[in-house]
Formats: C-alpha cells, structure tokens, sequence
C-alpha cells in the first residue's frame, strides 16, 4: 500500500466539507450545505431508490459513483450551474477529469474509482441513471428544504421548469415535492 497517495487522496476529499455549495449562497440561503452534506444526501437518495427502480442495480458500484460525483469539486470548487453556459461545451467533464487524475494519482485503490467516475459521466448504465437522478432529487429536497426553513423566495427559479429524471420512480417524488410546495401557502403568495 502506498500510504502517501492514500493519504493526499483522503486529504483531498476532506476538503469537501469545507466547500460551499455556491448557488445556494447566490440565492440568498445563509449557512448553506457544503459539497460534503450534498455527497452525502445523493449517497442516501440512491441508497433508498436502488431497490425501488425495476432494473437490477449494483449498489456497491451505485454508492461508489455517489459518493465520488463531485470529488472533483475539492480542487475546482462548486462552479455553480448558470456559469458554465460561459465557457466552452463539455469543458466540465474535462476539467473534472484533470483534478480527478490529481486527486486519485496511479495507485492500486484508484483505478476502480476513476473506472466509477468516467461510467458515471458516461451516463449509459443503470448505475450512473440512479445516480443522475439522485443528485437531483438531493438538490430539490435541499431547495424544499430551504424554502420552508428560510422562506426564501429565490429558490423558485429551481421550479419554472420541471425535471424529466430517468426512473418513473425518481419522477413520482419529484412531483410529490412539487405538489408539497404547491400547497405551501407561504411559498407561493
């Protein structure tokens, strides 16, 4: 085991939990998650819809792709959504990929995760479906969330246009959020 690659790689995870989720703050939520709180929140949906959906699931391999989704993100920061319509197209992937490659340097443990991370910006399996769709349903349950803490009325933008997720089963709770926050007088004066 080569304990220095082990170690700068979980020493660069760990800096998730100090990296906002910035279009929360540009929103106005004060005390937002950071990029830690989300990883964990789509691990979770994905952990309570691998067993919901019809196709068989890996859940080893879905929980991996979860956890890993924004890795990336403990050296490029949380590059919120509406900026990358400013730089060229697939540049994301791409540059994830780069601080993936530093983060997980040529070491027995990371082939598998850097295997896991490419299937799930492929988007061609049943593995890296759920995970799409968990890191959305994550984000509008934080959304839900804030609006009825917060009374925050700038998260509406989330909701003008609605989501088609990949499983019937991920599209059902997403409605059932949007009907909660139909019926939520405060929400929606």
């Amino acid at each position: 085991m080569d304990v220095t690659a082990v170690l700068n790689t979980l020493l660069h995870s760990n800096q998730l939990k100090r990296t906002a989720r910035t279009g929360w703050a540009q929103r106005g939520v004060p005390d937002a998650e950071n990029v830690a709180a989300h990883s964990f929140g789509v691990v979770f949906v994905a952990l309570v819809l691998a067993p919901l959906v019809e196709e068989p699931i890996d859940l080893g391999k879905t929980l991996a792709m979860a956890a890993l989704h924004d890795l990336p993100e403990a050296l490029t920061t949380d590059i919120p959504t509406p900026a990358w319509q400013y730089l060229p197209p697939d540049i994301k992937t791409s540059v994830e990929r780069q601080a993936m490659q530093v983060m997980l340097p040529q070491a027995d443990f990371t082939a598998p995760l850097l295997a896991w991370w490419e299937e799930l910006h492929a988007a061609a399996t049943p593995e890296a479906h759920l995970v799409h769709d968990a890191d959305k349903l994550d984000m509008f349950l934080q959304a839900v969330m804030y609006e009825e803490q917060t009374g925050n009325r700038q998260l509406a933008e989330f909701w003008h246009t609605p989501h088609i997720f990949h499983y019937p089963q991920s599209q059902a709770i997403y409605a059932a959020l949007r009907q909660r926050r139909a019926g939520d007088p405060t929400l929606n004066s």
